[in-house]
């Protein structure tokens, strides 16, 4: 069976997520397995939430904002690139692949680009593997599953 990344996208309400909405009214396929987050604004991701996306087992993580200039919120897009670079900074120090989180500009007219780039992130992704963090929770929950069943028996 092959790698099926999670996507986490990031998207403002006013362009990407209106993107994505198109990219769905016109009957555009990318992969299902991208969870579109909706957001007032790009600039409302914090470095938090994109680390806590990995945490709950995301493989890669795309914030969606506005055009560049075109903010409806003025320069929330801005603030969300440059949290967006900071966690690549982040991702590399800890070992991870700073490919794995990306920022990209939108328009609301852009549902065919929408579908590009969900499709492009999964590409990515599923080249990169599954997240170590992932990989780690997983080990570690089946070590306590193995402790717990040797436990049983022991108590048997």
């Amino acid at each position: 069976m092959s790698f099926e990344p999670e996507i986490i996208a990031l998207c403002c309400h006013y362009c990407a997520f209106a993107a994505a909405d198109l990219a769905g009214s016109m009957r555009l396929s990318y992969p299902p397995n991208v969870k579109i987050v909706k957001l007032p604004c790009s600039g409302r991701t914090d470095v938090i939430h994109i680390l806590k996306a990995f945490e709950a087992g995301a493989d890669g993580v795309f914030v969606a904002g506005c055009l560049e200039g075109q903010c409806h919120f003025l320069e929330g897009n801005a603030r969300a690139l440059k949290r967006t670079e900071y966690v690549k900074k982040l991702l590399e120090q800890v070992g991870m692949e700073p490919e794995r989180v990306e920022m990209y500009n939108l328009s609301a007219a852009m549902g065919q680009r929408f579908a590009e780039i969900a499709t492009e992130m999964t590409e990515r992704v599923r080249r990169l593997g599954p997240s170590p963090i992932k990989a780690g929770k997983q080990r570690k929950d089946e070590q306590k599953n193995d402790l717990e069943e040797k436990k049983e028996v022991e108590a048997a």
